[in-house]
This record gives structure tokens, sequence and C-alpha cells, in this order.
């Protein structure tokens, strides 16, 4: 972007009206500007005297808005900077929320593959069945010698 200067001209200063001392300077006195400058009603100026603060407040106008187009642009620039590494940040956090759920997965399959292992080794539904039908046959004989053979089990 190319940056647009212009320089102020000036007409020569005249001469101080009759009348008026003039102090000569010992120095050259330096001009500081001040932050307001004092108002002057619009008819004490000249026709040129106005062309030339209309050139310099069109210029300064002009470098105004090319730096808050400067300032705008890197704004965007810092918001898309912002907004990718927002992006990123994301993608993180869901990669990392994936692996955590695959390892709880892993996890969760090796206690599945304990769990199927101990159950394997328990007897199964038949087996479970011949063992209530023996312990009921030997309960029912073992009551029955009970009260054959101890003749004064049952009196008390």
């Amino acid at each position: 972007m190319s940056e647009m200067r212009a320089d102020p001209t000036l007409d020569p200063v005249p001469p101080p009206p009759e009348g008026v001392p003039v102090i000569p300077a010992s120095r050259p006195v330096e001009i500081v500007p001040s932050r307001q400058a004092p108002e002057r009603p619009n008819a004490d100026r000249s026709g040129s005297e106005r062309q030339v603060s209309q050139g310099l407040g069109t210029d300064q106008l002009a470098r105004i808005e090319d730096k808050a187009a400067r300032i705008e642009e890197k704004f965007a620039r810092q918001e898309s900077t912002a907004q990718r590494v927002l992006d990123k940040l994301e993608l993180a956090t869901s990669r990392m929320g994936e692996v955590a759920l695959q390892s709880e997965v892993a996890a969760l399959r090796g206690e599945m593959a304990t769990i199927v292992r101990r159950t394997r080794r328990l007897p199964g539904t038949a087996a479970l069945f011949t063992a209530s039908v023996v312990t009921a046959l030997l309960t029912a004989v073992i009551v029955i010698a009970l009260v054959r053979y101890v003749p004064g089990l049952l009196a008390r």
C-alpha cells in the first residue's frame, strides 16, 4: 500500500502593520504546535489561506483514513489468527476425547475378557441341575437314616 504524502505550501509572511514594534530574535524561534489551535473567524482568512488549510485538512484526513485502514487490516489478521488457534484447539480437544474414549473402550474390553474367562470356568446349567438333584437326594437319605437309626431324635 503506497502512502501518499503532500507537503504544505505556505504563502510568504506579510510584513507587520505599521505601528507594531518588531523585536528581533537573537536565536531562531521554535514553533511548538498547541493541542488546539485558536479559532479565527473565516472572514479574517484570505482565499489562499483557506485553500491551504482545506488542503492540509484533506491531507490529514487521508492520512487518518489510511491509518484506520491499516489498523482494520491488522485487526482482521489478528482475528483470523485467533480463529485458526481456536480451530486447532477444538481439533486437539476432539482428538484427545477420541483417544480417551478409545482407552476407555480398551480398558472395558480387558475387563470384559476377564469376566468371560471367569464365567467360562463356572459349571453350566446341566451341572447345576445335576448337583441340586444329588443334593436333594442325599439330604432325603440322611434325614431318613437319622429318623430310623436314632430313636430318641424325634421324641424330644
